[in-house]
């Protein structure tokens, strides 16, 4: 008989468990929820945003919630609540329909293009933009269409003047 060694109990934390947790709490404090991932390792990162901003205090009162509702005993995890970047690529349809009517950068058929965001809908949204007409070489202003799945990333593009 081989003596046991090590006797690993490690318990994989389900990432839909954890969006169910988070979606309890987050429209009561005012935001909503953008990605969940939960690491091999049970590190788990929660990304949330707001129609407004989140702040820090936002943040430690849904990693409490979070932290209230998983036992330690049986999942030993590492918990990270932040909210999304500002010029992190956006993530779920609700960004998009925040930045409407900013400046916003989109990465599609192999080149960006920097645009206002006119339109979301549930399959894409529609960029307003300036390009230079190749039969009069004047600027004219465009409107273009782009599904979801044909893009790279959007983000909202940050200037600095």
């Amino acid at each position: 008989m081989v003596p046991l060694l090590f006797c690993n109990t490690f318990r994989m934390i389900d990432k839909n468990i954890v969006s169910a947790i988070v979606q309890e709490q987050v429209e009561k404090l005012g935001c909503y929820l953008v990605d969940v991932v939960v690491s091999a390792d049970n590190r788990i990162v929660v990304e949330i945003d707001s129609d407004d901003n989140v702040d820090i205090d936002t943040c430690v009162q849904l990693s409490r919630y979070v932290e209230s509702k998983l036992d330690r005993d049986v999942e030993d995890y590492e918990l990270e609540v932040g909210s999304c970047g500002l010029t992190a690529p956006f993530k779920v349809k609700r960004q998009y329909d925040k930045n409407i009517g900013n400046e916003i950068e989109v990465l599609a058929e192999g080149k960006k293009w920097t645009g206002v965001l006119e339109s979301v809908n549930e399959t894409g949204f529609d960029l307003r933009f300036e390009q230079k007409n190749k039969d009069t070489r004047k600027k004219e202003e465009v409107v273009k269409h782009f599904d979801f799945d044909e893009i790279k990333y959007a983000k909202y593009n940050l200037k600095f003047n």
